[in-house]
């Protein structure tokens, strides 16, 4: 490679483009990998293999590269893969950047027209025996769980219309279905949403279609028994802004945001919105339904979290000085009012949540965060590779029934990414379990994997899997027990779109 990444802050530090493919075998393990623990921790990175043809990039547009990590009889297996989607493909043959900015297809080089821009660097799932990687502004990437080798986008036998598939996927813990949707469904900066549910043996069975308020970004989403919530933030998109070489999305402070609700089962029609007071609305906790109320766990930011998409007067706050909360989002199903109401549920600076996967949709009690204890200082200043996104220094567990909230916090030049949540066993109580997530040990430029007992994380680590590299800044990621991928066949029919 011939041409420099630029000097900028997305590229720089922690998130300086890693560009590895490849495999660690039996990683060293300080403590004990509890035997309960056979499974799969699943994450995906943006990490660009040649510099944007723009000359500038921001950290959302990289490459989607997933790495896994094995776990079985106490050892640890990481392997890490580059998603091979068509974008990727094309790049590595032409030697260099032929895509421009992040979902601008208006600067791209004219060789790719109508080649689908999909990095897959967003989340990725394991439903069906395979694991899909997941762009918000594509179709779903089909991988081999065991040896990350990609099989292909997936339109589900030609039975998904939409052109795009959400990356947060909720999985019925009770029937295995995936309920998802696409936002832009009919193209892009369109209001459209295509809303489906996929049966455990990955078969299409229900389909609606309706329109947004506005056409904007909608990342996330949640399910009850009998509903599912969709919440609009405020970050509107246009194709006339990116005709001129704008972003793709920017920031509207006097647009409400909105949560919409359709039965688990509803066409367009049955669509009901209900509006609150201009907000971020992050990651979802969890929803469940109690009183004739959808009662959602969401995260709430009093601003702009996301400064790459600033509004049109150009004004930018530092995410990190915003009022941030973990909010419950009432949504009263037996009124006439189109208003939410929202209500503190944790008093904490947390994102990244992920409950006990077998209580989605149901009335839970515990969610783990990657957070920030203010009570623990954070040394940026001993560290030479600084870290460019979101900074938490702490794992968080909180309980949404009581409120309380107990912090595990690794050291004053570590960092935390995203937890997940593995149960001790099928049956367990809910919460009763380990935790696992990447610690950066920005000091020493390497990452490790940590497992805590999720019900006394104030104890600390029961293992630590050292890794011999730094692990960039994932964006999402998912644990899967052994029994849902391994030895399981399934038929995908991939395509290329």
């Amino acid at each position: 490679m011939t041409t420099e990444f630029p000097d900028v802050p997305a590229l720089s530090g922690w998130e300086e483009p890693l560009r590895f493919e490849g495999e660690v075998r039996d990683l060293e393990i300080i403590g004990e990998v509890p035997a309960e623990i056979d499974g799969a921790f699943f994450r995906v990175a943006p990490d660009p293999f040649y510099p944007n043809r723009t000359g500038t990039d921001i950290f959302f547009n990289g490459d989607g590269n997933v790495g896994a990590f094995r776990i079985k009889d106490g050892n640890v297996d990481f392997r890490q893969r580059y998603v091979q989607t068509d974008r990727f493909l094309a790049e590595r043959k032409a030697g260099r950047s032929l895509f421009g900015a992040y979902r601008n297809p208006f600067t791209d080089d004219p060789s790719v027209a109508g080649l689908s821009r999909s990095t897959a660097n967003t989340n990725v799932v394991v439903h069906n025996g395979t694991l899909w990687a997941l762009k918000e502004d594509s179709l779903p990437i089909a991988m081999d769980p065991e040896t990350l080798e990609t099989k292909g986008f997936s339109d589900f036998g030609g039975k998904m219309r939409s052109r795009t598939f959400t990356a947060h996927p909720k999985i019925d813990p009770h029937t295995g279905e995936m309920i998802c949707f696409g936002y832009a469904a009919k193209g892009e900066a369109l209001p459209d949403i295509a809303y489906y549910v996929i049966s455990a043996s990955g078969e299409v069975t229900h389909e609606a279609w309706f329109e947004a308020p506005y056409a904007s970004m909608i990342h996330d989403m949640a399910i009850t028994d009998n509903y599912v919530v969709f919440p609009v933030m405020p970050l509107g998109s246009s194709i006339e802004r990116m005709k001129r070489g704008g972003m793709h999305f920017q920031w509207e402070p006097e647009w409400p945001v909105y949560y919409g609700v359709i039965p688990r089962r509803g066409n367009g029609e049955d669509v009901r919105w209900f509006r609150a007071p201009n907000a971020f609305p992050g990651h979802t906790l969890n929803a469940h339904e109690k009183d004739g109320r959808i009662l959602l766990d969401i995260s709430l930011t009093l601003g702009n979290v996301f400064p790459w998409f600033p509004p049109a007067s150009g004004d930018v706050t530092d995410p990190a000085t915003l009022p941030t909360r973990f909010a419950r989002v009432a949504l009263d199903l037996r009124s006439t009012t189109k208003e939410a109401e929202t209500f503190e549920l944790l008093d904490i600076i947390a994102e990244f949540p992920h409950i006990d996967d077998r209580f989605v949709g149901t009335d839970y009690r515990h969610g783990f965060f990657a957070g920030m204890d203010l009570s623990v200082p954070l040394r940026l200043d001993r560290v030479r590779n600084k870290p460019f996104n979101l900074v938490f220094n702490s794992l968080v567990h909180g309980d949404a029934h009581t409120g309380k909230v107990k912090y595990w916090t690794p050291g004053e030049t570590d960092t935390v990414q995203e937890p997940v949540f593995v149960p001790r066993s099928a049956n367990a109580a809910e919460g009763e379990g380990f935790v696992m997530l990447l610690v950066n040990r920005l000091a020493e430029g390497r990452s490790d994997l940590v497992i805590l007992d999720s019900t006394d994380i104030e104890g600390g680590p029961l293992a630590v899997a050292k890794l011999p590299m730094r692990m960039k800044f994932g964006l999402h990621g998912n644990w899967a027990d052994a029994s849902t991928f391994t030895g399981v066949t399934t038929d995908v029919q991939p395509r290329r779109v």
